[in-house]
């Protein structure tokens, strides 16, 4: 069994692409750094459109990159991610084709987080319970059921501190990309959200921020385990 941050970036920023990709080979270090810190056995580095393979980390490093579809965003994991993709151009279902023919995962990233590829009938791999947002994990949780897919866990993060608040129990013998595709096509995965003081702090810092920019979608419908939070999932989270 392997714990793995399976959503991750190496940049603190958005934008500025030449400032942020200088910053790229402290970042990535930083970022594995802190995952070593916090007890993980490997990350997925899932940047913004592209991916940049680095060496001589403090953790296993998956390969992965995050697509900025025409719906949301989709974490493409694996073997051969694709190394560049122009944001809002790509369809989900093309990115879902360019995953499997790359032997890679396809997985919804923040699905209740500005983003309508839930809603999209792909062959997807895994739902993501993102660690921005893991009060919405029932929400997940109930579209992952509806569709029959297993659930994985990523932190979304871009300061080294964030990594590992989500991660995913994978269930491999060793730890490599292509094992790692496998456990989640095979279900051999579990999500953790880790739920310290530090750790809450950190969220209700994001959660104003998200809120402020009205992007965390709540689903229509009503049934047990979707809706509004209780207050006190609230206060704790």
């Amino acid at each position: 069994m392997f714990t793995i941050d399976l959503h991750a970036h190496t940049r603190f920023f958005h934008g500025h692409e030449r400032a942020a990709e200088l910053f790229d080979p402290i970042g990535v270090r930083l970022l594995t750094l802190g995952a070593r810190y916090r007890g993980l056995d490997g990350v997925a580095l899932t940047n913004h459109d592209y991916y940049r393979q680095f060496g001589g980390l403090a953790v296993e490093t998956i390969p992965g990159i995050e697509i900025s579809t025409t719906k949301g965003h989709i974490l493409v994991i694996g073997p051969d991610p694709p190394t560049r993709t122009e944001p809002g151009t790509l369809i989900p279902h093309e990115v879902v084709e360019m995953a499997h023919e790359r032997g890679c995962a396809a997985i919804v990233a923040h699905p209740y987080r500005n983003s309508t590829v839930r809603e999209v009938d792909a062959d997807f791999d895994a739902i993501e319970v993102n660690g921005k947002h893991p009060r919405t994990e029932e929400w997940v949780t109930t579209l992952a059921e509806r569709n029959g897919l297993p659930l994985v866990g990523g932190s979304d993060a871009h300061y080294p501190v964030e990594v590992g608040r989500a991660y995913t129990r994978v269930d491999a013998d060793v730890l490599t990309p292509g094992s790692v595709v496998e456990a989640i096509r095979d279900g051999r995965v579990e999500p953790a959200v880790r739920r310290d003081t530090f750790d809450k702090g950190v969220r209700r810092l994001y959660r104003k921020i998200h809120e402020g920019k009205e992007n965390l979608h709540r689903p229509k419908e009503e049934s047990p385990g979707v809706g509004d939070p209780p207050q006190a999932e609230k206060a704790d989270d």
